[in-house]
């Protein structure tokens, strides 16, 4: 929350950016679904803000939200991601104020540690994994001389030994959840590989599926993905498109049936803002304004964030009228234009040099000029120094030829058997 604002605009009724504003509207249709069911437990994956020193607004913004949580006293864990830790990871200081005021029924998970937490139905564990960086499991004399791969293994080898820690001291009788901000080493990425703050390591899956968890909720990786059914391990990703890495993801959160060897769980989607890349290549149209404008189409556009691309040629700019273009695009929430100069080397490949054709680099010179009207005047210069440049390159390599047989037949002198085994 509070990321992404160079796609929205300023609200001139509340002095908000509409992108927060988008945030908060999600999250609140997170925390209306909660209160509907009603749900015994919220489980938040980390990465609440941008980093760790979010605006007070943007703050309270998160709040409120999670406010409502507290007076319908259903409990909530919140998880610290890389991007709520201090860049040196010394803790988490975006979320650590609900522990400092003691707010009810919130569990801040900054440390692996476990957590039984009393719901409407019954006790649950929750082991909480925060975004750990190698300072965290690793000195500097730990890693000294080894190299990056084995400081990755010797990070894995430690986690191993304290996530087995907290597994020993499980009640085998109760649902258990594993709530971790990681990078799992099968997972495919999403816009976090652009936000990350620092440098983590991947976390092996093997290490994730359990079957003392009865539900392995992730962080971090913003696309909703499902990375093992048995035990569940899932990113529900994030509920809100940050920017255009995210144009074709689907948003939304987890609800969870957790029972002791009898989870299910549903990926329900949220309405979010749309995010639209439009590309159109206006080099070969005889009326390009025409051509861009019938790619606008309102529908399409309407309330998106909108990235229009076009390619065109340098003699065609002229042809397009900007202010036409950003009155087409009004109906977008926002949107950016990015006109693109085509290389006039870069059309098209010539019939006569088409694949499967023999030809000589000469002819294909020939050829190219024969196209090229702005290179007439030229062309017998340029085909004289090609050839001229053609005869020396094969004059260097039959030198080099005549020297390396020259060379052979030296070599064959002074050791006859063995050059004529070699060639055997």
């Amino acid at each position: 929350m509070g990321s992404g604002f160079s796609h929205g605009r300023v609200n001139p009724e509340t002095g908000l950016n509409s992108r927060l504003e988008d945030f908060v509207a999600t999250l609140g249709r997170c925390i209306d679904r909660a209160l509907a069911e009603p749900v015994d437990l919220v489980l938040f994956g980390g990465d609440a803000f941008p980093d760790a020193t979010p605006p007070p607004f943007v703050q309270q913004a998160f709040a409120s939200q999670f406010q409502r949580l507290v007076a319908a006293q259903i409990p909530a864990v919140l998880l610290v991601g890389n991007h709520d830790q201090h860049a040196q990871g010394q803790g988490g200081a975006s979320l650590s104020i609900y522990r400092t005021l003691a707010v009810p029924g919130f569990v801040v998970g900054d440390r692996l540690e476990t957590h039984r937490i009393q719901t409407q139905n019954g006790l649950v564990q929750v082991i909480t994994l925060p975004w750990l960086t190698r300072s965290t499991l690793l000195t500097r004399p730990d890693a000294e001389g080894l190299s990056l791969s084995e400081v990755g293994q010797l990070l894995i080898d430690r986690l191993r030994v304290a996530l087995e820690g907290e597994i020993r001291r499980l009640d085998p009788e109760l649902p258990t959840v594993l709530l971790a901000h990681l990078m799992a080493d099968n997972a495919r990425f999403g816009a976090e590989r652009f936000l990350a703050v620092g440098k983590g390591f991947t976390v092996p899956l093997g290490l994730l599926s359990r079957d003392c968890f009865d539900y392995v909720a992730l962080g971090h990786v913003h696309r909703h993905q499902v990375l093992c059914e048995s035990p569940p391990i899932v990113y529900p990703g994030s509920i809100e498109r940050v920017d255009f890495s995210e144009e074709k993801e689907d948003k939304g959160f987890v609800l969870i049936d957790l029972a002791k060897g009898q989870t299910t769980f549903e990926f329900c989607p949220l309405p979010v803002r749309v995010f639209r890349t439009i590309e159109v290549n206006l080099s070969a149209a005889d009326d390009p304004q025409a051509t861009l404008l019938k790619a606008l189409k309102p529908e399409a556009i309407q309330d998106a964030v909108v990235r229009l691309v076009y390619h065109l040629r340098s003699e065609q700019l002229d042809q397009i009228d900007t202010t036409t273009i950003h009155q087409a695009l009004s109906p977008a929430h926002t949107y950016t234009i990015h006109p693109e100069i085509i290389s006039q080397f870069s059309r098209a490949r010539l019939p006569e040099l088409g694949s499967g054709t023999t030809i000589t680099p000469l002819d294909a010179l020939k050829a190219y000029l024969a196209n090229r009207e702005d290179l007439q005047e030229l062309e017998d210069d340029m085909l004289a120094v090609a050839q001229s440049l053609l005869a020396e390159e094969e004059h260097a390599w039959l030198r080099s030829a005549i020297a390396a047989e020259e060379e052979a037949t030296s070599d064959a002198q002074a050791e006859p058997q063995e050059t004529q085994l070699r060639l055997l």
